[in-house]
């Protein structure tokens, strides 16, 4: 299964130097990852048909086609902001279900806020609005202390009007040992498979771990 790497701040430990961190998830079967190192319409198309060759194998490749341009457009937009993983959602037929963007937060010095101050942070989003009830709980996650936000959303058209979009969920995650704050956010449009994508990111998430690195990237299987 597929694995992403994301930088963590450097800490020192007995034993051998820590020089870094790295996060990683097991992906199962369905996603498909987008992520960018340099945001070009190039890489993109270069990702996409990775992902066109997983989804399709029986089919002649077509630059041209829809499915392809689709996930070229995607990638591109989920990469927007820099994430440190961008990826999509699949089902058995190649019907994207669900948007997985993770971002990391955090400045050296700054201590980082409490799960509590992170909270309501987590239901703040540009020209949109949050729909219902949404549920609020803590993760025991092995990574570290984690918030866990679903709910739906309404997408602001007008002032005054909105309609309903879809749903998401987001993971904060507060490693111990550093200054970070890891955001994992989904989103999706079918209510119908609501229930098979909670499962498949709450899955996703329990395969989080955050790993110790030297400076060369091998990993320290344990501090002495």
């Amino acid at each position: 299964m597929p694995e992403r790497e994301i930088a963590m701040p450097e800490r020192d430990g007995p034993g051998t130097k820590i020089d870094d961190y790295v996060c990683r998830f097991d992906m199962q079967a369905g996603w498909v990852d987008l992520t960018l190192h340099e945001e070009t319409e190039q890489e993109a198309e270069e990702v996409a048909r990775g992902a066109m060759e997983f989804l399709y194998p029986l089919a002649l490749p077509n630059e041209e086609s829809s499915l392809f341009r689709g996930i070229v457009k995607r990638a591109l937009e989920l990469n927007e902001d820099g994430p440190i993983l961008a990826a999509q959602y699949f089902s058995l037929g190649g019907v994207k279900l669900a948007d997985l963007v993770v971002d990391s937060y955090g400045e050296d010095g700054v201590p980082r806020p409490s799960p509590e101050e992170v909270q309501p942070l987590l239901l703040q989003w540009s020209n949109v609005e949050i729909a219902g009830e949404p549920k609020v709980t803590r993760v025991g996650l092995a990574v570290g202390e984690t918030i866990r936000v679903q709910a739906g959303l309404q997408r602001k058209i007008f002032p005054g009007f909105s309609r309903r979009t879809g749903e998401f969920i987001k993971y904060a995650v507060f490693p111990p040992g550093t200054e970070e704050i890891i955001v994992a956010t989904v989103t999706w449009r079918r209510a119908s498979r609501s229930a098979e994508i909670v499962q498949v990111v709450d899955d996703l998430m329990s395969t989080m771990r955050n790993i110790p690195v030297d400076a060369e990237g091998n990993e320290i299987e344990r501090l002495s």
